[in-house]
């Protein structure tokens, strides 16, 4: 299995197990938050019917983000998964604006509050071990892959743990005398989905701009271009992020008197090279110039 079939797979299986999983969780809260009264669950039941919809177009996003390179989008279509993050970001704002506005109706009602029933607190507790292990299975499939979609519906999903938790301590202490905790329970909630809605913003908005993607890479790429024989050094390197995938544009440095036909093969090389060593790039674009010249400062490359 090639490295494309596997990314295939591995992020057609995160997907599938993010909406199987939200599915369930969203129908379950939903009927035990009205049986038990727990409008905190109620609100997320909201949440997680939302995380359906983000996975959704989550998945929508990595098989575009799949396709090959064509006349019209000659470097890919790897930028179409940081956009669907951002399209998760819309929905987990509407999300946060939803639970706020359910929590004022209750708080600004004469009826006075009641104390869930504690089948809403055990409810918490299982959605708390399953969306830690939808959690964990979906950031390590996305960063598995580099996947800028699956990621995002991952930092999504992490939501769901505290909310949950929160929720538990609310019914609680509802429990113990003090139904107020159950809407602010809900605010918190709201809270963390607006902080994490933010977070994700500011990670897309970074790869769609062109932000480098590790600290590291500039000296992955480095190195991998200085193992090819004849390259005497490497400089000027650039990495334009596509989503999931990077190209790399460096000038190297050969012999002055070395032949036209074996500069490119020089080149040809580092180009193998480096897409095979850095698994982030996936193409590059090689300058050749002189190593007698000064052409990393002169703005004198010579270009083959």
């Amino acid at each position: 299995m090639d490295k494309t079939d596997e990314r295939q797979k591995i992020g057609r299986n995160a997907s599938a197990v993010a909406i199987s999983g939200n599915t369930f969780l969203t129908i379950f809260n939903f009927i035990i938050g009205l049986i038990s009264g727990s409008s905190a669950l109620v609100a997320e039941s909201a949440h997680t019917l939302s995380d359906v919809l983000t996975s959704i177009i989550a998945f929508i996003g990595f098989k575009i983000g799949m396709k090959p390179a064509d006349d019209d989008h000659q470097y890919g279509h790897g930028r179409a998964e940081p956009l669907v993050g951002l399209v998760i970001v819309v929905f987990l704002v509407v999300v946060a604006y939803e639970i706020l506005s359910g929590v004022y109706i209750k708080l600004t009602s004469t009826t006075p509050l009641a104390p869930p029933e504690l089948i809403a607190a055990l409810m918490a507790f299982i959605g708390i071990f399953i969306n830690l292990a939808m959690t964990t299975y979906l950031m390590r499939a996305g960063k598995k892959i580099n996947s800028p979609a699956i990621i995002a519906d991952g930092q999504h999903q992490k939501v769901d743990i505290f909310s949950c938790i929160a929720i538990l301590v609310g019914v609680i202490g509802a429990q113990l005398g003090f139904p107020i905790l159950d809407p602010l329970v809900a605010i918190f909630i709201s809270i963390i989905v607006i902080k994490t809605a933010f977070e994700l913003a500011r990670d897309n908005v970074n790869v769609i701009m062109g932000k480098v993607p590790s600290d590291t890479i500039l000296d992955e790429v480095r190195s991998a271009a200085k193992k090819v024989d004849n390259v005497k050094g490497v400089h000027s390197i650039k990495i334009n992020p596509m989503g999931p995938y990077s190209s790399a544009e460096l000038h190297i440095e050969v012999d002055g008197n070395i032949k036209l036909k074996d500069a490119h093969e020089i080149a040809h090389n580092v180009e193998k090279r480096i897409i095979n060593d850095v698994s982030a790039i996936k193409m590059a674009i090689i300058h050749v110039c002189p190593f007698e010249e000064e052409c990393a400062t002169s703005g004198n490359d010579k270009v083959l």
